[in-house]
């Protein structure tokens, strides 16, 4: 009996060492060091290309008021960039982009609107061709960029060809553009407030036209994700007896094929800094149950799973902003509030 106690014990121990390289080995969220900014702050956009290149956008809180901030992630760490044209100057920044092998942002200067290019020659400014009252979106592709906004005349939908500026007009009714994503130069993506409800909207190289997107009843819309495949996904809330629920719709790119509608268990997160992941699953960060970590959820078909970041001390409220792929890993931007202080700027990275 002793001797086959043994063997038993010596059987658990090898699959013990077999199994725990495979378990050492599953991906998890650690910090990331970031250099301060003015608290508080605020984070509008993440972008990556790859694991050595990322940028994240926002604003810090100035004496004289809001003050752009730029960081760069160059694989190893995180810097903060005042090269740009108004670094110095009130304003801030929006949604950040790759667009072949420069950068493009959204940059509120004062008021006034231009696109930041970062090529390898440095930053260079494409100024919008009027001042808006709000920048509600931007969104660029190889060949175009778009700015939605309102002035006193009302939605502005601006369109950039690489050349110059036209102002394109969208379907009657539509009153408002919530925001705004791009594919390719002729397949884009809008999000509408109309008199009769939610929309979404799409561009087809010609004109803006209704998706005729069959939304949930009483939902609105955060964010549609298009991919280069062709798959679109839409993320947001729909409101059953003033109860918010998140849901999900996917189409597949084809035409005859219809939008799938889930609903995740995500309670009423917001789906505005959802990704696709490296492992093919939908990442977004959730509000977490635990004040001194974040909490992320991944939506992989039928399951959803959470996971949590890295403990801070003394944290009262850790809260990731936004999202991006770099490579094989996932990376995070947002704020952290250390109990005695302002939220400032955090990052955490999942894998790589």
């Amino acid at each position: 009996m002793n001797g086959l106690r043994a063997v038993i014990i010596c059987l658990a121990l090898a699959c013990a060492a077999v199994v725990s390289p495979a378990a050492a080995a599953t991906p998890s969220w650690s910090a990331l060091p970031v250099p301060a900014a003015a608290p508080p702050v605020t984070v509008s956009d993440l972008a990556a290309r790859g694991p050595g290149e990322a940028w994240a956008t926002g604003y810090e809180q100035a004496a004289d008021g809001m003050r752009p901030m730029l960081y760069r992630w160059d694989g190893t760490a995180w810097s903060r960039d005042t090269t740009f044209p108004g670094a110095g100057e009130p304003g801030w920044l929006g949604k950040v982009q790759f667009v072949g092998e420069e950068v493009w942002t959204l940059h509120n200067r004062a008021g006034a609107g231009e696109i930041l290019r970062r090529s390898a020659g440095g930053w260079s400014a494409v100024p919008l061709p009027r001042t808006l009252w709000t920048y509600q979106d931007f969104t660029a592709v190889p060949g175009a960029a778009w700015v939605v906004g309102e002035d006193d005349t009302g939605l502005k939908v601006l369109h950039y060809d690489g050349s110059g500026w036209t102002t394109q007009s969208t379907p009657d009714g539509v009153l408002f553009l919530m925001g705004i994503a791009a594919r390719t130069a002729t397949d884009a993506w809008a999000w509408a407030d109309t008199a009769t409800g939610p929309a979404v909207l799409r561009w087809d190289g010609t004109e803006w036209r209704d998706a005729k997107v069959p939304l949930p009843p009483n939902a609105n819309v955060h964010t549609i994700l298009p991919e280069p495949s062709g798959r679109v996904t839409i993320g947001g809330s729909q409101y059953t007896d003033g109860v918010a629920r998140t849901y999900l719709m996917t189409w597949n790119g084809h035409a005859g094929h219809a939008w799938r509608t889930t609903y995740p268990p995500l309670g009423d997160t917001s789906t505005e800094a959802m990704v696709r992941g490296p492992d093919g699953a939908l990442w977004l960060p959730v509000r977490s149950d635990r004040a001194f970590q974040s909490k992320y959820a991944r939506v992989g078909g039928h399951r959803t799973t959470f996971s949590y970041g890295p403990r801070r001390t003394d944290a009262i409220d850790v809260e990731p902003r936004a999202l991006a792929r770099t490579g094989p890993a996932l990376l995070s931007f947002g704020t952290a509030e250390i109990y005695g202080s302002k939220p400032n700027l955090m990052s955490e990275r999942r894998g790589g």
